[in-house]
């Protein structure tokens, strides 16, 4: 087990003194090189600029900020470098444009983080090198009339989020981060299918290529939880709201069962679960970005509904239901190419099942797994170890309809709710779980 720290640097004579503690390890990264920003950034700031938009200062920093998280999270190997097999110490220095401000933000972001990830994260600010004091570019004389800023995955919930914006009129701008094949191809065609249908509706994409050196930790593995993705998809989306330069919000669509993400069975606890769109981390982001002075905030509009019931109240669901396939919601779209098949839906997943769940009449997503009912499915394989994990939370909710009250604050504190919110959540929670029901009723699971 080894402490890590990480040293973002702008330039070549930026050469910060950030004193290396015992048993941790340093490794520095360049943000800059001969283009700009680099690792995808300067990318994606450029085509914002095509669009005559410009992230702020504070907004260049809430990048690289992300960079650093997702350098830390995605090349920093749990098994080898956490002493009991998960729980990372993280400490990352980054150059800023005003350390003051970032300061004030600093407590809320390293709460942010341990929440979202598990780990132990420590984040410190230093002044920017002399002649970085600007990284954006000076912005565009005339404000756009982009007004708003969704996330947009590839996914089904930010499909059915961007349709109902565009049909709304709400002239969004859309942000990707452009992550695995499966997921960047959904993107591609969703997008495709937006602008084929909304010709004459105002809006634009733009999408951040990022990734990191297999060897950027000398001597450390990879690691692929990506629990903290988010957090860098979060600032990209806050970054680019910054570049609007008036109030804005930040869409995070996500139907309530998976925001909330309470546990299927008593081993799934803590951050084996993703957290990526819970309430508790949401606030936290809210906070941050008052913090830092930003004329924004973040919300999902989706928090209060299942997933089927976001499919049913989309403002054009049947554009929506010809377009589904294009969309990509398994967990792991890759691993079927170790079967020898295409990217794709494996349809036993937890976003599969929930995904199959919501679209019970016509669904037009192709799955490896086509037919739950055929065979019994192998519980002690992954073919059937979330479903038979499914079956058991509803029928334990369906013996006690008042656990759901309970249940939905296993995953993380909800105090920033009151309690007529709190009985919304807790009634989500068990719509969604019917919802699943039904998918799995008849289905049958033993170990093999």
């Amino acid at each position: 087990m080894k402490r890590h720290l990480l040293v973002g640097k702008l330039g070549s004579t930026d050469d910060p003194t950030v004193s290396t503690r015992t048993d941790e390890v340093r490794s520095d990264v360049q943000l800059l090189n001969a283009g700009g920003m680099a690792y995808g950034v300067q990318t994606a700031l450029n085509e914002l600029r095509k669009f005559d938009v410009v992230p702020s200062e504070i907004g260049i920093d809430l990048l690289a900020l992300g960079a650093l998280v997702y350098a830390a999270d995605t090349r920093i190997a749990r098994a080898t470098e956490a002493q009991d097999g998960w729980t990372r110490e993280i400490r990352i220095s980054l150059p800023v444009s005003d350390v003051a401000t970032w300061e004030r933000a600093r407590p809320v972001i390293n709460r942010a983080l341990g929440f979202l990830s598990g780990d132990r994260w420590e984040i410190e600010f230093r002044t920017r090198p002399l002649g970085k004091g600007r990284l954006g570019g000076d912005a565009p004389l005339l404000n756009t009339d982009l007004r708003g800023v969704n996330l947009f995955s590839g996914g089904l919930d930010s499909l059915i989020g961007a349709v109902d914006s565009l049909a709304a009129d709400e002239r969004p701008l859309l942000v990707s981060h452009a992550g695995e094949g499966a997921g960047s191809k959904a993107q591609y065609l969703c997008h495709a299918a937006l602008k084929a249908k909304f010709p004459r509706r105002r809006f634009e994409w733009v999408r951040l290529p990022m990734v990191f050196a297999h060897d950027l930790a000398e001597g450390v593995g990879s690691e692929t939880s990506t629990r903290a993705r988010s957090f860098l998809f979060f600032a990209f989306g806050v970054a680019a709201g910054t570049a609007l330069r008036r109030p804005f919000d930040l869409k995070v669509p996500e139907n309530g069962l998976i925001a909330l993400n309470v546990p299927l069975d008593p081993l799934r606890l803590g951050a084996l679960s993703t957290r990526t769109t819970h309430p508790f981390y949401m606030a936290r982001w809210r906070e941050i970005v008052a913090a830092l002075g930003i004329d924004g905030s973040l919300s999902n509009p989706y928090w209060a509904m299942t997933k089927g019931e976001m499919v049913d109240a989309c403002t054009d669901k049947p554009f929506l239901m010809t377009i589904a396939d294009k969309s990509i919601s398994c967990s792991s779209p890759a691993k079927l190419r170790w079967a020898g098949y295409a990217q794709g839906h494996c349809g036993y997943c937890v976003p599969c099942l929930i995904r199959r769940a919501s679209m019970p009449d016509g669904d037009p997503t192709e799955y490896f797994l086509e037919d739950l009912h055929q065979r019994p499915l192998n519980s002690a394989e992954a073919e059937g170890v979330q479903i038979r994990s499914f079956q058991l939370a509803i029928a334990r909710l369906r013996d006690r309809p008042d656990l759901a009250k309970i249940l939905i604050h296993k995953p993380g504190p909800l105090y920033d709710h009151d309690l007529d919110d709190q009985g919304r959540m807790a009634g989500v929670y068990a719509r969604g779980l019917e919802e699943v029901g039904r998918l799995l009723d008849g289905v049958r699971t033993r170990p093999r």
